[in-house]
C-alpha cells in the first residue's frame, strides 16, 4: 500500500505505524494433508479470538492451506476422518467429530490428536508456545515445525502409527473392525490416577503411567499426560508455522 504524504486522506503516522505493526505480528499457519485420505481439520479459538478457517474444512490429500492469526491469538487444530457432510454442512465424523458440522462451533470429541498455540503479544514478551497434545487421546499423526522464528523453536509431534500399537482396551474401531483411534486411559477408565483429578491433581501427585508412557516411547515430543511440560511445551519468537497430517521423519 502506497501513501502520498501530501495527501489530505493519508493516515495519520500513528495509525500506519499501528497497522505496520498488526501486520508483523501476524502468524501465518500452513495446515497440509500427507495422509492417504481426506482429513476435515477443526479449528477452536480461546478466548474470544479470531475464528481460523471458519472453524473447519476440508483437505484432500497432498493439498494445503494457509491461515493467518493476529498477535496475541491462541487456539487449537486437530483432523477429523471419516466425515460425511451433507451441502448444508450438517453430518458427523468417525473421529475428532465436533458441535457445528463441517465448520466447528466446539472442540473436537476425543480421542484425538491436538495442535495446541498460544501466539505471542506484548504481554507474554512476544514469544508463542506450542505443543502436540495426545492427553485427549490420538487419531492421526501429527507435526507442527516454527519457519522463520529466533529461538528454541522445537519441532513438537507424533509421527509414529498409535493406531496400530494401542492397547486393545483404548482401541476405538470403525464399522469394520480397523481401529480409527486411540483412547486416553483417562477417557477409558475415567479414575483420578489417568485423569489427574482428586488427588492426583497437582503435578507432584499426578504421574506417567503405564499408557502415558506408550504414548511418550512413541512419540518423545509430544504431550502423553497433563503435567508432561518439562519436555513437551515449545517456544519460538515471531515465527510461522507449518502443521502436517500424517507426517514422516524428513517432514
Amino acid at each position: 500500500m502506497r501513501f502520498n504524504s501530501n495527501s489530505k486522506t493519508s493516515p495519520p503516522f500513528h495509525l500506519l505505524l499501528f497497522l505496520l505493526g498488526n501486520v508483523a505480528s501476524a502468524t501465518v499457519f500452513t495446515l497440509e494433508n500427507h495422509c492417504s485420505y481426506t482429513v476435515w481439520p477443526g479449528t477452536l479459538s480461546g478466548n474470544g479470538a479470531a475464528v481460523l478457517g471458519d472453524g473447519g474444512f476440508v483437505l484432500e490429500p497432498g493439498s494445503s492451506v494457509q491461515l493467518t492469526a493476529p498477535g496475541g491469538w491462541s487456539g487449537r487444530f486437530w483432523a477429523r476422518t471419516g466425515c460425511s457432510f451433507e451441502g448444508s454442512g450438517g453430518g458427523k465424523c468417525e473421529t475428532g467429530d465436533c458441535a457445528g458440522g463441517l465448520r466447528c462451533s466446539g472442540g473436537g470429541v476425543p480421542p484425538v490428536t491436538l495442535a495446541e498455540f498460544t501466539i505471542g503479544s506484548a504481554g507474554n514478551g512476544n514469544k508463542d508456545f506450542y505443543d502436540v497434545s495426545l492427553v485427549d487421546g490420538y487419531n492421526v499423526g501429527m507435526g507442527v515445525r516454527a519457519t522463520g522464528g529466533t529461538g528454541d523453536c522445537q519441532y513438537a509431534g507424533c509421527v509414529a502409527d498409535l493406531n496400530g500399537a494401542c492397547p486393545a482396551e483404548l482401541q476405538v474401531r470403525d464399522g469394520g473392525g480397523g481401529v480409527v483411534a486411540c483412547k486416553s486411559a483417562c477417557a477409558a477408565f475415567n479414575t483420578a490416577e489417568f485423569c489427574c483429578t482428586g488427588e492426583h491433581s497437582t503435578p507432584q501427585t499426578c504421574l506417567a503411567t503405564h499408557y502415558s508412557e506408550i504414548f511418550k516411547n512413541a512419540c518423545p515430543s509430544a504431550y502423553s499426560y497433563a503435567y508432561d511440560d518439562a519436555s513437551s511445551t515449545c517456544t519460538c519468537s515471531a515465527s510461522d508455522y507449518r502443521i502436517t497430517f500424517c507426517p514422516t521423519p524428513s517432514s
